[in-house]
C-alpha cells in the first residue's frame, strides 16, 4: 500500500470527524447566539438540512456499519500485505544467513587441505 492511500485514508476520517463535530455542535451553536429575528431562516435552513440528512437513505444506520465493514476489510487486506512482506524479508535473511554459514564451513576444509599440503611439503 502506498503512501497516497494513507494519505487520502487520513483525510477521509478528517473530513468525517469535522463533519461529525459541526453537526454536532449547530443545535448549541443556534441556541447560543445572539442571531437577531430577522436571521431566522437561515436556522431554519439548518435545521431542515439536518432532517433531510437524518430521512436521506445514504445516512442510515446501516451506512454507517457498511462504512466500518469496507474500513476494517481494507485495515485488515493491508495488514496482511504487510505480515506477507515481512515474511519474505525473513526468508530472505535465513537463506543468506544459511548461504554465509555453508561459505564458512567450507574454507574450514579447505584451509584445512592447505595446512596439511604444506605440513607435507615442509616434511619432504
Amino acid at each position: 500500500m502506498k503512501f497516497e492511500h494513507i494519505a487520502q485514508i487520513i483525510l477521509i476520517f478528517s473530513f468525517l470527524g469535522m463533519a461529525v463535530l459541526v453537526f454536532r455542535k449547530i443545535p448549541t451553536l443556534v441556541e447560543s447566539s445572539d442571531i437577531p429575528a430577522k436571521r431566522e431562516p437561515g436556522v431554519n435552513f439548518l435545521k431542515g438540512l439536518k432532517e433531510r440528512i437524518k430521512n436521506s437513505r445514504h445516512f442510515k444506520a446501516d451506512f454507517f456499519e457498511i462504512l466500518l465493514q469496507r474500513i476494517l476489510s481494507k485495515i485488515r487486506i493491508l495488514s496482511l500485505k504487510i505480515e506477507n512482506k515481512m515474511a519474505d524479508w525473513l526468508k530472505r535473511l535465513r537463506d543468506r544467513s544459511q548461504e554465509k554459514k555453508i561459505k564458512k564451513e567450507d574454507n574450514f576444509w579447505e584451509e584445512l587441505k592447505k595446512s596439511t599440503n604444506e605440513t607435507n611439503e615442509n616434511k619432504k
